[in-house]
């Protein structure tokens, strides 16, 4: 494991964990709860990024030849190890992106689970037994792709890698992961954490940004996952067009929120807060835009109210990542001010160091605002108020996003008919974040494509192989 205290770079690692760094930029990480520089890591360049392919093209015959119970077997070395490093990594997660280390150990919690429960799921991963002729045998056989390059983000960046790594490796491919720059140390980490329990190559991790990102997703790898903004999710896609790699996208949101008129709207104000402010925010799946009903909507907008003021006076909402999102959020919130939004709670830029930004209320927002149509990742509750459930609903049913969206209602008929009609992955009755293990979803529109977890994950990293056997011909004439 690397030393907290000193940043060390993962450029003496071996190439089994942390591919070799080349000399290209460097990536300054600062501390977002004061501003200080904590460390810098070299980028990967073209020739480490290619060597790491290579390495990992190599890796693969082996690792897909390898039984699925040993691969499930190699998961599970690597979910102990990691439940092994949690505080460390914890640690990390702390200093690099502010995220409270409870927080932070609940996320590396789901991801020792996701990969025990691939390590589960992938020996069980079958194919399908076809209809054919009666002396012939038709079915169906799950392959892995080969190399699958990963790229996942920062704010929940335990959870989400393992997410992948587990699905990607259980089913036979190899893996090049590449961490958000945001949280370079804490990639590298869990990399040298997690790559001893697999051949060398299997499991690969490679630092750097944007550039380094762009060059992943221009190599030969067969499949590339990402989780991240709609931005780059589009330039990856547009890549892996050329390439002819599998994708897997989830990407931004705007998810809305539906308040119908019989709900008690306290709990509704909780419901919202919880949806808006947790992980201040940073969350794909966060409450991004309100719509109440006009009956509720002033006891409900109290409530919201308090709800934010609370958690910025007991001073619980952490810092966002750093001070360009900070920069990106606020002029989000400056910008529905300007066109005649209110700010009952926060709105404005705080004194001191770091990023931090105040759970923020805005009401008499509108759809012109950018609040209300563009993904805003920061702890931002913006309500509009609504005639109808159905105005409700069909504004919540705008815009171009379509990752996941929450109803809140006692009536059966209004859910059923938000269930029917919302253009998205996911739809949550009255809760807010929830849902069974093993669920998974395909977001729609600028929000993705693809199953990004859940069993379903397993067929996107897999190719499917159809096998017809038929009797010979002195077989069937015995039979006849």
């Amino acid at each position: 494991m690397p030393s907290i205290a000193t940043g060390t770079t993962a450029s003496n690692a071996t190439a089994s964990n942390v591919a070799a760094h080349g000399d290209t930029n460097a990536i300054t990480i600062r501390n977002p709860r004061t501003g200080e520089v904590l460390w810098t890591v070299p980028e990967a360049g073209p020739a480490a990024v290619t060597r790491a392919v290579e390495v990992a093209r190599s890796a693969a015959t082996g690792w897909a030849a390898t039984a699925p119970a040993e691969r499930g077997a190699a998961l599970r070395a690597a979910a102990k190890a990691l439940a092994a490093a949690a505080e460390e990594l914890a640690g990390l997660n702390f200093s690099e992106t502010g995220r409270p280390v409870e927080e932070s150990l609940a996320g590396i919690g789901a991801g020792v689970s996701t990969l025990e429960q691939y390590a589960e799921l992938g020996p069980t991963h079958r194919g399908h037994s076809l209809r054919g002729n009666r002396l012939a045998a038709d079915y169906t056989v799950a392959e892995p792709r080969g190399v699958a390059v990963l790229l996942t983000p920062w704010n929940d960046p335990v959870a989400v890698a393992c997410g992948l790594i587990g699905a990607a490796l259980v089913t036979g491919n190899a893996a090049v992961h590449k961490p958000s720059e945001r949280c370079p140390r804490l990639g590298e980490a869990l990399g040298e954490v997690l790559a001893p329990a697999f051949p060398p190559g299997v499991f690969q991790t490679v630092s750097g940004g944007a550039g380094t990102g762009a060059l992943l997703a221009q190599s030969d790898a067969d499949v590339i996952a990402h989780v991240g903004s709609s931005a780059a999710g589009a330039r990856i896609a547009r890549a892996g067009a050329l390439t002819g790699a599998h994708m897997i996208r989830e990407n931004g949101g705007n998810d809305p929120l539906l308040v119908d008129c019989n709900v008690d709207p306290v709990w509704a104000a909780e419901q919202a807060a919880i949806g808006a402010f947790s992980n201040s925010g940073q969350i794909c799946v966060a409450v991004e835009r309100i719509y109440v009903h006009q009956d509720i909507a002033a006891e409900f907008c109290q409530a919201l109210e308090a709800e934010a003021a609370l958690r910025n006076h007991k001073g619980t909402v952490a810092p966002l990542v750093d001070l360009r999102m900070r920069d990106e959020v606020h002029a989000q919130v400056a910008d529905a001010l300007e066109k005649g939004a209110r700010a009952v709670v926060g709105g404005a830029l705080p004194d001191g160091p770091g990023s931090f930004y105040p759970a923020t209320v805005l009401l008499g927002c509108t759809g012109r605002m950018d609040v209300m149509t563009e993904e805003t990742f920061g702890p931002v509750a913006p309500v509009q108020v609504v005639e109808t459930f159905d105005d409700g609903l069909r504004l919540a049913c705008s815009g171009r996003y379509g990752l996941a969206a929450t109803v809140l209602s006692g009536n059966i008929a209004h859910i059923q008919q938000a269930v029917a009609a919302l253009p998205v992955g996911t739809v949550k009755i009255n809760e807010v974040f929830g849902g069974a293990p093993g669920g998974a979803a395909q977001p729609r529109g600028d929000s993705g494509a693809g199953f990004g977890y859940g069993p379903e994950l397993l067929d996107e990293f897999s190719r499917v192989k159809v096998v017809h056997i038929a009797a010979p011909p002195a077989a069937a004439k015995a039979t006849s």
